[in-house]
């Protein structure tokens, strides 16, 4: 009885031993995952409305794979842009060095929604104003006008949320410039 009660307990000391393991190793895995989707999501996201933005993209329909249809609704700047009076609609932008930096970000494996802070910057930008419309816009800004105006840089809080397995941005809020 001794060494079968002792037999037993080896077994399962050795079997929970396994399962912590086991545990720890796909709680692991899932954070992983989701931390990874998440920034893609976030750079991605982030720099096509930048491109949008900017109108370097002109399919808005490129922002639905990343964020929800309220969240675009909501963005004033994006808002503006569409609507022809962005400040960037007198150049014609070739390309954009986008960063973003991300805050401190935990998921557990079962969450579908996540809120975290980000900081955008576009510290350089490649482009010159539109031939057509160089003389005006140099009278009316300036001779620094040639090259695109810069971009503030800006501090959010983000909130994403999991639908159908997918990650999208559900809001985006302005902390500050």
């Amino acid at each position: 009885m001794k060494y079968l009660r002792r037999g037993v307990w080896y077994i399962a000391s050795r079997l929970f031993l396994i399962c912590l393991i086991a545990g720890i190793g796909i709680t692991v895995f899932y954070y992983a995952m989701n931390l990874s989707n998440i920034q893609v999501i976030l750079k991605d996201g982030m720099a096509a409305r930048a491109k949008v933005i900017m109108g370097m993209d002109e399919d808005e329909n490129v922002l639905s794979r990343y964020f929800q249809s309220a969240c675009l609704a909501s963005d004033e700047v994006l808002t503006a842009a569409q609507n022809g009076n962005s400040a960037y609609s007198d150049y014609n932008v070739r390309g954009i060095d986008h960063r973003l930096n991300m805050g401190f970000l935990w998921t557990w494996p079962w969450d579908t929604a996540v809120r975290l802070s980000i900081d955008e910057s576009i510290p350089r930008i490649d482009g010159r104003v539109k031939g057509t419309r160089a003389e005006e816009v140099i009278a009316k800004r300036g001779a620094g006008a040639v090259y695109p105006p810069e971009w503030p840089d800006a501090q959010y809080r983000v909130g994403l949320v999991k639908e159908n397995g997918q990650w999208k941005i559900r809001s985006l809020m302005l902390i500050s410039e």
